[in-house]
């Protein structure tokens, strides 16, 4: 080979741009694919796969820039001599190759396009705006929210053992929480409870959260709970939270989330399509601080 590569990366999200391609546009575009990661070729693509290409190489390109370093670190570490503590530092920094490999930032794209005719068709009911819209609100955002709350459970401070949430123990459950964050200093203020729905329908049966004063005003007046022990209840589709989730008691200074790019286009009239094309790339990532991960309190449930 080449570059000494073993192979190439082809992921879902391309699968989902070229389905609508007959068979040997996709024979065409799978040869172009293996041509440029092994030997830099650039195909000369016209109408839609020039318009895809550009995001495919990209994906080429990091993935090989991520294998090259991966490749030097393992190369340093192998050429370290000595017994004992060259063995150490070798795994060491093959361990800290496979860190940065598993750790690489969340770099999605996608693209996809509106035909003309079936805008005109639809008496305007299909356009770019409104598909866009949708991409982000159905499957941009609920990616990206999945993606920071297993995070943030997997780097709570305090994973309470897994336990069967009911009416009479969900109360004290989360003054639990609240007790383990008080004890480490974590500030009361901006603190948020996430629960899933069946959490919350639990919590608005709970004898002790309803005739709490306060809160139980507060869902006579508007019917939810918005408040409970100092923290902002917040509701969260289950299917975006980790498996067995019931709750999880946070202070937003533990998580950082950091969205390094975020770009959506909509391509009207171009010479490769008839009608919009529409484009977005997201770059995010999310992390607990270490020294911040007691102010998450992570409780599953028992199945």
């Amino acid at each position: 080979m080449g570059n000494g590569k073993p192979g190439v990366m082809i992921y879902f999200e391309t699968a989902k741009a070229i389905k609508s391609l007959d068979n040997e546009t996709v024979g065409q575009l799978f040869k172009a694919i293996m041509e440029y990661a092994e030997d830099g070729v650039i195909p000369e693509f016209e109408g839609v796969l020039a318009a895809v290409w550009p995001f495919i190489s990209h994906n080429i390109d990091k993935d090989s820039e991520r294998y090259e370093r991966i490749r030097e670190i393992r190369a340093a570490a192998g050429r370290k001599g000595g017994k004992a503590r060259a063995s150490n530092d070798k795994q060491n920094q093959a361990n800290e190759a496979n860190a940065s490999f598993d750790k690489q930032i969340k770099d999605r794209s996608f693209i996809f396009n509106i035909d003309k005719l079936d805008t005109d068709e639809t008496a305007q009911q299909v356009q770019a705006a409104s598909a866009l819209a949708r991409q982000n609100r159905e499957v941009t955002i609920p990616e990206v929210d999945s993606y920071v709350y297993a995070a943030m459970a997997a780097g709570a401070g305090t994973k309470a053992t897994p336990k069967a949430l009911n009416e009479t123990n969900i109360y004290s459950e989360i003054l639990n929480g609240s007790k383990v964050m008080d004890d480490a200093e974590i500030p009361e203020t901006s603190r948020v409870l996430i629960v899933t729905p069946t959490t919350y329908q639990i919590m608005k049966k709970s004898p002790e959260i309803v005739l709490d004063t306060d809160i139980g005003a507060e869902m006579r007046q508007k019917g939810v709970i918005g408040h409970l022990d100092g923290a902002a209840v917040v509701k969260v589709p289950a299917n975006r939270l980790p498996s067995g989730c019931g709750f999880m008691l946070c202070h937003p200074s533990a998580t950082v989330a950091p969205v390094k790019l975020e770009d959506y286009n909509i391509h009207d009239n171009t010479i490769y399509s008839s009608g919009a094309v529409v484009t977005g790339r997201v770059c995010y990532d999310a992390f607990v601080l270490d020294n911040k991960k007691m102010g998450i309190y992570y409780q599953a449930v028992t199945a």
